[in-house]
This record gives C-alpha cells, sequence and structure tokens, in this order.
C-alpha cells in the first residue's frame, strides 16, 4: 500500500482533533492535538474513545463509552461530555465537520449497542426471577411445567427456550 492509500486509509477511520479538559477556574486546558478512534479497550468487551498524540504517539485520551446520555455535539465541530469515571469536562474539537460527524456517529451506534446489550441482560434477569417460581421437577407436577410457562410472556418463553437449547448443548 502506498503513503497515500495509507494516509486515505488512516484519515477513514483517524480523525484529527485537539482534546480540552475543563479546569477548576472554568477556562479550557489544550490538552494536545492527536487522532481520534473508537475501538475496544484492551483486555475488555467495552468501547473506548481513544485520542493519540499526533507528536509521540501517547494516549491523549481514553475515555469507556456510557449508555448514558451525557455526550453533546456543539456547532458543527465540537462534541462534549462529563466524563463520570473521573468527573472531568472534556471536548474535543475537531479539524472538519465530516470527522466530529463520523466521531458522534460512532459513538452514538456505540451507545446503541450498549443499550440494546443492557436491555437484553434485563430482559433475562426478569425472565429468570419469573421462571424460578416453577414448581420443582417431578412427575406429579409435570403437567403444571407448560402450564406455568404457556402464562408468561413471550420473552419469558423465547428466554426459557434459549436456556433449554443451551443446556442442551452443553449436554451433548
Amino acid at each position: 500500500m502506498g503513503e497515500q492509500e495509507k494516509s486515505q486509509a488512516n484519515s477513514n477511520s483517524m480523525q484529527r482533533v485537539k482534546v480540552y479538559r475543563l479546569n477548576d477556574d472554568g477556562k479550557w486546558d489544550d490538552q494536545g492535538t492527536g487522532h481520534a478512534t473508537v475501538d475496544y479497550l484492551e483486555r475488555s468487551d467495552d468501547l473506548g474513545l481513544y485520542v493519540i498524540d499526533e507528536e509521540d504517539n501517547k494516549t491523549l485520551l481514553l475515555h469507556r463509552i456510557t449508555p448514558d446520555d451525557i455526550y453533546r455535539k456543539q456547532e458543527d465541530t465540537i462534541i462534549s461530555w462529563r466524563d463520570p469515571e473521573f468527573s472531568t469536562e472534556l471536548a474535543l474539537s475537531f479539524q472538519e465537520t465530516t470527522g466530529c460527524s463520523y466521531m458522534w456517529d460512532h459513538i452514538c451506534n456505540a451507545q446503541r449497542s450498549l443499550q440494546f446489550s443492557t436491555l437484553n441482560s434485563e430482559t433475562f434477569h426478569s425472565m429468570n426471577s419469573e421462571l424460578g417460581e416453577l414448581p420443582a421437577v417431578e412427575l406429579s407436577t409435570l403437567p403444571l411445567i407448560p402450564e406455568t410457562v404457556s402464562e408468561s410472556g413471550i420473552a419469558d418463553q423465547m428466554g426459557l427456550t434459549e436456556l433449554i437449547l443451551n443446556d442442551k448443548e452443553n449436554v451433548v
């Protein structure tokens, strides 16, 4: 791959940005200029927002993306938020509006994924608590089990089906 192709490939995913942190005096401190991207955090399934310094390739910013509604897009070139882990106000000022839009879309997509997986997890846990009321598996109670399941919601029925299929795969 030629230098120009490498540059174009990197520019598609790495967006040039300045990082700012709000200081105690209410003023924005320039933390440096680098390239931003969204990627998985090391040894984790969580997505993070990385900014790598354009001069020395050190990490200027590493932020775990949260499903909470903390991110704001200001004008066409700024994304800001309050980092809940560090209680710090942060802002990214992009060189180009397309870079800002690109990163904004990636952050929003990551949030949707997190919200979806949280929703699935909550559905699974609520289903487990309802299925915990199933009668003990004994010959005399076998007719009660399908009756109990059929009276539960579709999410519980689907969840039970998934549990049975997973259990069956573990036995085989």
